[in-house]
């Protein structure tokens, strides 16, 4: 089976305040992916990423509905995100389109999470949420630190409810484009139907 994680883009869209013309692609629109060289121009642009975070990668399901904050606690054993896809399913990806998929309410990690993520050497990071950061937090401190720690992020994911919490793969390749830190990736997850839910 494979589930697309990723919503369409299209014309008329939104991305936060800006609405996409029909060939005006931004690098944050849609579910996208961040690399480490948003903030550090030392670190992997979406050219250099390796590709182990980013093709065939175990997934990890973190199950937050109704959550606003993820917490560490919200994550578990730290053993099941060691080297994983870790996705945050907080069942936010249904207001999409919407006015309310922007407010400042939003699902987001904790800084204790975000420590436990890196202390766990997590692939990758995503979220069904415009914000992997507390939205009321300027210095984004969640974005940061996974960053600063090589572990690239997906934001605006959709569809998790549809992944198994064990043996599905994540494959999300952004364009090999140097020097830019962010662009959209058709994300999916592939998985055999036995499964587990």
């Amino acid at each position: 089976m494979i589930v697309d994680l990723s919503h369409e883009i299209a014309a008329g869209m939104f991305a936060g305040l800006f609405e996409i013309g029909p060939l005006s692609v931004f690098g944050n629109i849609g579910t996208y992916l961040d690399a480490p060289y948003r903030y550090d121009a030392d670190r992997a642009d979406l050219a250099h990423l390796p590709l182990e975070r980013l093709v065939g990668v175990p997934i990890t399901i973190v199950p937050a509905i109704g959550r606003t904050s993820v917490t560490a606690a919200d994550l578990g054993d730290p053993d099941r995100l060691w080297g994983r896809a870790v996705l945050v399913h907080t069942g936010w990806a249904h207001h999409w389109a919407t006015p309310r998929y922007l407010d400042p309410d939003c699902p987001h990690l904790t800084p204790d999470a975000v420590d436990k993520l890196v202390d766990a050497n997590a692939a990758l990071v995503g979220i069904d949420s415009p914000h992997i950061d507390d939205p009321a937090d300027p210095n984004r401190l969640a974005r940061r630190r996974l960053l600063g720690a090589d572990i690239p992020i997906i934001e605006h994911l959709t569809n998790l409810e549809s992944v198994p919490g064990t043996g599905a793969r994540l494959t999300a390749l952004p364009p090999p484009v140097r020097e830019m830190a962010s662009f959209p990736v058709r994300a999916v997850a592939v998985y055999d139907g036995s499964s587990s839910t």
